[in-house]
């Protein structure tokens, strides 16, 4: 059992929970910094969590859900205060409601996640403190000591198992909701240079054209909050045409943007885009990007027209732009 201790303390109104594992603290810390790793063993079985956003650098913000077994959903969030690679993150861990906004009287902790090695790999030390002992009370009569010890159970098989599960060698669709979907992609290249890819035009342009047969003929990319979107494509030769246009709703280099998409000429809602960038090991990043939609109908229609394959074809040209 790879989790030593789990020891609520009343008097320091604290609960630290302790792991010891045997890999290095680069892996351990990567369980923490990879959503799709973090969401493996944040909730408890029952509860399964999913990471919609993590950005792991001060100032940032991660947002998560649970799903019980009823469809009940729990949303929380953690706001980054500190974090000092491989070594230690600090967050305030709270609730959220359906706005996004911190939920009123429900208590928001303190969350420390130190990492050290030990002689046989590594060790963390996660240490939440309430504001409260009212608040303690309240959040153990929630469940939190149990769901903790229930989630963080399932550590052991994802650092046991060697294979990086953000990593598929075609884009991965995911059903977050009935009106958000989650395409994510490993592809060669640095945060910084993928976030270029996305970001500067004559980059976009060699990489972001679907299928084989089209070119990109317009290019404008937002890269501060209200400037616009647009991109179009016509099918090689001539002929076919289409296009989409938006606006920057979040720009956060080299990790974040968040645009409104839609499609031109046509009289339908647009689509929240929100793509994120998380450095992997080797040089590589891992892209994830959630699109929400109007309505259930929607997304399947969107799905429906191959969006993924489309998809996939741009990030496999994108995953050898900077190899040289």
């Amino acid at each position: 059992m790879p989790i030593e201790s789990i020891t609520p303390d009343p008097e320091s109104l604290t609960l630290t929970a302790i792991g010891v594992f045997p890999v290095p603290v680069e892996r351990l810390w990567r369980a923490f910094a990879d959503p799709r790793q973090l969401e493996r063993f944040w909730g408890p079985p029952q509860w399964p969590a999913t990471f919609t956003r993590h950005d792991m650098e001060v100032g940032g913000r991660s947002e998560y859900h649970m799903s019980g077994p009823d469809g009940e959903i729990a949303a929380g969030f953690w706001r980054f205060k500190a974090v000092e690679e491989h070594a230690r993150f600090v967050v305030d861990d709270g609730f959220f409601d359906e706005e996004g906004n911190e939920m009123q009287g429900m208590p928001t902790t303190v969350m420390e996640v130190v990492f050290e090695a030990t002689p046989t790999g590594s060790r963390f030390v996660a240490t939440s403190s309430f504001p409260s002992i009212e608040a303690m009370e309240q959040l153990f009569a929630m469940g939190m000591v149990e769901g903790l010890t229930e989630g963080l159970a399932q550590m052991d098989d994802v650092l046991a198992d060697l294979r990086d599960h953000s990593k598929n060698m075609a884009a991965a669709l995911q059903l977050v909701s009935d009106t958000r979907v989650r395409i994510s992609r490993v592809v060669r290249g640095s945060l910084r240079q993928i976030w270029r890819a996305h970001t500067e035009p004559e980059l976009v342009r060699q990489w972001m054209l679907g299928p084989d047969g089209w070119e990109m003929v317009d290019c404008v990319i937002g890269t501060a909050v209200g400037e616009p979107n647009k991109m179009s494509w016509q099918r090689i030769g001539g002929g076919d045409l289409f296009g989409f246009e938006g606006e920057a709703k979040e720009v956060i280099p080299p990790r974040r943007i968040v645009f409104t998409e839609a499609m031109q000429g046509m009289d339908a809602p647009p689509t929240m885009n929100e793509t994120e960038f998380i450095p992997k090991p080797g040089g590589k990043t891992l892209i994830s990007v959630t699109i929400t939609y109007a309505s259930k109908e929607m997304r399947d229609m969107v799905i429906g027209t191959g969006m993924v394959d489309g998809m996939e074809a741009s990030y496999a040209r994108l995953d050898t732009l900077f190899v040289d």
